[in-house]
């Protein structure tokens, strides 16, 4: 009501008089910075000398209900307009001054999900994974660019697919020069020397890997396979290294068993064979992914799990008949077993391996019957490698013989697929 009155009061005014203060110049002297509005406020006097609330209203009041001029508004009207009209339901426009002295009082803002982790959940969900028993292994390398968070996972899918690619079938059937055990004792010198050239890891598991995609492809005799494992070394080397040994290191390594130009020849016609494809993924590159997700993980299991995978790598049946993510998988789930974790295999290793612990369990025999054998065989390159302290002695640790219902002496067959 009281502002309806207002508005009425406003039209009463004589058209020229408001059209003159509408369209008066404005006098930038006699400017003020904005002040409060407190025109409704009963005990606030206008700076521009304009009568008080209680005046305004009797006046307002009396014209429309066309009160005789004596009549005065009742105490009771006055109140009631008074209290519509507090001060706490004004709305004040303060000045800058005023602003900064006042704090500021804010809305928390209420967190949002992404559609990014509504997706991600609900495909968990309907995937029927446990989100309770999986850990994040990326979550602590978000801000690190070099681990790829945002790529890793589509990468070991494609290595997953492709491994396929560079895997090693049965070759030694048709090597009428060359046996397994021939093989053993060439990757059992190689790791020695990869040892004291003090290569990346990554060297060695690609060396391996070209030294069996070669021998599959090409008939060589008993005498050259040295010289296979040491050019085969030299491409590895140029493929991972910062700092390559160069064709004379290798020559002298061996003994001078060959010359310069017998490497190099051999180099050409291995690269030649293979098409030069060397990105392949080899067990380390699986290896790596699948500590990260061994959860908790430390340096002696890290240590256990190159050490099993090298004595894999050095027999022969294991290469030939399981892929690198599996060797590289039965390496972690063996090792688990040779220390205990409980359980020996996760939910998180089962979602990034894509493994159950059943697929495993016959390669980490293996693995395992490998360890139990290790400190009797005469080739010692891995078992000396992993009795160090620089490698934690994990040699020396005792086998999971009773998680495989292995016997110290037992002897166990492998059997081509």
């Amino acid at each position: 009501m009281g502002s309806r009155n207002l508005v009425v009061s406003y039209q009463q005014q004589p058209r020229g008089e408001a059209k003159q203060k509408a369209f008066a110049p404005a006098d930038g002297r006699n400017r003020r910075v904005l002040q409060d509005i407190g025109n409704l406020v009963n005990d606030r006097v206008s700076l521009q000398g304009k009568k008080p609330i209680t005046e305004v209203v009797d006046s307002v009041v009396a014209r429309n209900v066309r009160a005789p001029a004596a009549t005065k508004v009742p105490a009771a009207a006055i109140k009631k307009v008074n209290e519509k009209h507090r001060p706490e339901d004004v709305i004040v426009i303060s000045s800058e001054e005023t602003e900064k002295s006042k704090p500021v009082s804010r809305v928390p803002r209420k967190e949002v999900k992404t559609l990014t982790s509504i997706l991600t959940a609900r495909s968990k969900a309907a995937c029927g994974k446990p989100e309770d028993t999986l850990v994040e292994i990326d979550a602590a390398d978000v801000n690190n660019e070099l681990a790829v968070v945002e790529y890793v996972d589509d990468m070991y899918e494609f290595y997953k697919l492709t491994e396929v690619d560079s895997r090693v079938h049965d070759y030694l059937q048709f090597q009428p020069d060359i046996n397994a055990k021939m093989r053993s004792i060439l990757v059992d010198w190689l790791i020695d020397v990869h040892r004291k050239f003090l290569l990346m890891p990554e060297t060695l598991y690609l060396t391996i890997n070209i030294v069996d995609r070669f021998l599959a492809l090409k008939l060589v005799p008993r005498r050259e396979l040295q010289l296979v494992g040491i050019s085969s070394m030299l491409i590895a080397c140029k493929y991972e290294e910062i700092w390559a040994p160069e064709v004379n290191d290798f020559v002298r390594i061996s003994d001078n068993a060959y010359i310069r130009e017998q490497v190099l020849a051999m180099e050409k016609e291995i690269l030649g064979k293979l098409e030069w494809y060397l990105t392949v993924p080899t067990p380390y590159v699986f290896l790596v992914r699948y500590i990260k997700a061994s959860i908790p993980s430390d340096e002696e299991t890290e240590n256990l799990v190159f050490f099993l995978s090298e004595l894999g790598l050095m027999q022969y049946p294991v290469v030939v008949k399981y892929g690198p993510s599996k060797i590289a998988a039965s390496a972690v789930y063996a090792a688990r077993c040779t220390l205990d974790k409980i359980p020996f295999w996760t939910e998180t290793l089962k979602h990034h391996t894509g493994y159950t612990e059943d697929m495993l369990r016959d390669c980490a025999k293996l693995l395992v019957h490998f360890h139990t054998a290790a400190a009797e065989s005469k080739l010692k390159a891995v078992y000396k490698k992993f009795s160090s302290a620089d490698r934690g002695a994990v040699a020396l640790l005792t086998p999971a013989r009773e998680a495989f219902h292995l016997n110290r002496h037992e002897k166990v067959l492998v059997t081509f697929g």
